[in-house]
């Protein structure tokens, strides 16, 4: 396949304006991390994982990198080894949430590797090992792939899923690059539970909001099937009509 294939004019442009948005919510500050001094969540949390479902996984990387890389040189962010591995943990929510509405073999596999690793990583630590009930909430993703399809709420398995990698990954990156003690793990337990709440109900809102509007904008602007991938479950427009 050519690249003028791959990188249409269109897709581009949805590249661009996705990681103008990403940009523009990494600059809202939601809540400090602990034990780091100005780093915060931001808003991009509540939609950031969404980028792969809709652009493919490849390109929704692409985006957040784009969005991420911009956001560190704006910032005037070093580009240390410690400041590059904190990219990762969107990038593995992109992952989970791109492959988990294309579920295969491969990919189940790797979606509960990720945080399966991070569980033995955390208990096998000798300070975290002491706080292993903290890595149990990355069971949540793992959940997320094995429990069978017809159980409601795919939407928010999806959704906490992603989050819940995200944070696995962010978490052992933290636990090997900033020291910690057990109680402080474990004083994050409810705090974890706020925010990932927070996290996964506004990555479910903001997907359906998403394909809503990016089914509208596809259909006024005649954008190729294969640019996009909306899925019409999720579209409120469409719902309505069906109501009625």
């Amino acid at each position: 396949m050519r690249l003028n294939e791959i990188f249409t004019a269109k897709r581009m442009v949805f590249l661009v304006i996705f990681g103008v948005a990403a940009l523009a919510a990494m600059n809202v500050n939601y809540s400090a991390l602990v034990g780091a001094e100005n780093q915060y969540f931001t808003l991009f949390q509540f939609f950031g994982p969404t980028a792969g479902a809709f652009l493919g996984g490849l390109y929704g990387i692409i985006a957040v990198l784009f969005a991420q890389f911009a956001n560190y040189l704006i910032s005037g962010k070093e580009f240390t080894l410690v400041n590059m591995l904190r990219l990762l943990p969107m990038l593995f929510a992109i992952f989970y949430f791109a492959l988990y509405a294309r579920k295969n073999k491969v990919g189940s596999i790797m979606m509960i590797a990720i945080p399966s690793i991070a569980i033995l990583l955390f208990v096998m630590h000798p300070v975290a090992g002491h706080a292993w009930y903290f890595a149990l909430y990355w069971l949540i993703p793992i959940l997320g792939v094995v429990l069978p399809k017809k159980i409601p709420g795919k939407l928010f398995f999806r959704s906490f899923g992603a989050t819940f990698t995200a944070h696995a990954v962010g978490g052992i990156v933290w636990l090997y690059t900033v020291p910690m003690t057990a109680e402080q793990w474990t004083m994050l337990i409810p705090v974890v539970a706020a925010e990932r709440f927070m996290f996964g109900i506004g990555i479910a809102v903001s997907y359906v909001l998403f394909n809503t509007l990016l089914d509208f904008i596809s259909e006024k602007m005649r954008v190729p099937s294969n640019t996009l991938q909306i899925e019409k479950e999720y579209v409120l427009t469409r719902r309505f009509r069906h109501t009625m």
